[in-house]
Formats: structure tokens, sequence, C-alpha cells
């Protein structure tokens, strides 16, 4: 039997998803939690391995299992099992054929930003900040240009191991509200940093520093180091992952809430 899990956690107190020796990281408490319910070893594929620090919201997950159980059991059985700051938010039975990674059509990240002079309190860790002043619109304007398909090598980290470089972004919205701008992405799939390389270019030109056309010509470069500061993670969620609908799972949330932002 396969079942595939959401999962959400906060990515501050970890080192990343995969696995690794000596850090804390998520892919070995969810594996060991499920395993408890299944009381059988379980080893878990995700649809995406976020980085040090990031965040989630909307991770899938796909695992095997001998065991039967109900969708509830899978979903309030490991998180009996988990720390606080990872949690299982919903359960499927999915069919054999049901890849998290590779089923997926596209996944969807958030960028958050407190853009205000106070630092955040409740939030810290958990959005980034930046107190000098933001301008949304000549933040969006430079977004257009890397909308589409594109060579994302600037966007890329140097030790990225992705075996091309080319994405397509379906959706690069700005929105701004209440002191924060999010920054919405989907694509067909991401390169390692691309999220965090791609606020990084629009925070510069949101400050004035560079104009927006720098995006287009960052792209064309493809050259990572005139691709400016990589964002911090702090502010980096993983919010959805699209697959065609004869696998029956949960649509993720069009509108994500974030600290100080209502759309």
């Amino acid at each position: 039997m396969r079942i595939a899990l959401g999962i959400e956690y906060d990515g501050q107190a970890f080192s990343g998803w995969q696995t690794q020796v000596g850090v804390r990281t998520v892919q070995p408490l969810v594996e060991a939690a499920v395993s408890r319910v299944a009381d059988e070893p379980v080893t878990v594929q995700c649809a995406g391995r976020t980085d040090a620090g990031v965040h989630a919201t909307g991770q899938v997950l796909h695992f095997d299992t001998g065991a039967e159980r109900s969708p509830r059991a899978w979903m309030l059985g490991p998180n009996a099992h988990l720390a606080s700051d990872v949690a299982v938010t919903w359960a499927r039975a999915v069919a054999p054929d049901f890849h998290a990674r590779f089923s997926a059509t596209a996944r969807r990240y958030c960028y958050v930003i407190s853009n205000r002079a106070a630092r955040p309190g409740l939030w810290s860790g958990r959005i980034t900040w930046e107190p000098r002043s933001l301008d949304a619109a000549r933040m969006a304007e430079a977004a257009r240009f890397l909308l589409g398909e594109h060579d994302f090598t600037s966007f890329r980290a140097k030790g990225c191991q992705a075996k091309h470089p080319v994405r397509t972004v379906h959706r690069l919205d700005v929105l701004c509200q209440d002191g924060s701008i999010v920054l919405d992405v989907e694509a067909n799939a991401f390169l390692q940093h691309m999220v965090r390389n791609l606020a990084g270019v629009l925070m510069e030109i949101g400050m004035g520093r560079r104009e927006p056309v720098w995006a287009a010509e960052v792209l064309a470069a493809r050259e990572r180091a005139l691709g400016g500061v990589t964002a911090p993670a702090s502010g980096l969620y993983l919010t959805g992952v699209s697959y065609p609908a004869r696998f029956g799972l949960p649509v993720s949330d069009p509108s994500p809430r974030f600290p100080g932002f209502r759309s």
C-alpha cells in the first residue's frame, strides 16, 4: 500500500529536510514517527528537499507499507510521536504509480518579508526582516522578466546538483499589505536556492539600487556571481505541490496566510 502525507514544519531548528549525520533534519523524525504507527521500518520520499532554515506548509511525501491504517490514523498517529515543530496535516491512500517528487507538475513557494523599521518579535526566524523601504511596484515590474521558461543558472546555488538549469516559472506575484511583502512563486520545479536568489534580486530592485530591467540582465548572463545576495532562509516557505487530479490529493491553499499579511 502506498500512502501520501501532507507535512508542515518550522525550519528554524532543522538543517534541512534530508537525513544527515550529526545534525537535526526533518526526514528521520518523520520516518521514525511513521514507522511506529506502521510497526515496521518506513522510508519516505518527499516532493522537494528544503534547505536549512526553510519552512513548509505544503510539503508532500509518500511511503510504502504493508500496514493497514485509516487515513485519520496515518495523520494523528505520527503526530503523537513528532516534535512540536513538525506535523502531518493530511493522509491519503494513493495509486501505486504515485510519486511525491516525480508525479508533481508544479511546486509553489512563498517568500515573506517584514518591511518595517522595527524588527519582528513574534515571528523572528520565520520571516525575513528588511527595515529599508521596498518599492513593491518596482519588484513586480522586475518579476515579469522572470516568467516563463528560462535558463536560471544565475539563480542557482554553486553547489546545485540539478542536471540542467532550465525551469518554467508559471507565476511570480509580489503581494503587499500591512507592512509585509510576499513573493508568491510557482514553477514546474526549482533549483537549489533559486527562490532565495530571486528574492535577493527583487529586493535589490525594490530598494532602488538597481532598475527593474536588471532582473532580465542577470537572467541572460547565466552567471551566479552577477545575481546579488542570496536572501535569508528564514522567509522561505514551501506552500504547495500540484499533482494530476487523478491522484485525488488535497489542493494547496490558493492564498496562504502569513504574519502581517492579509490578501
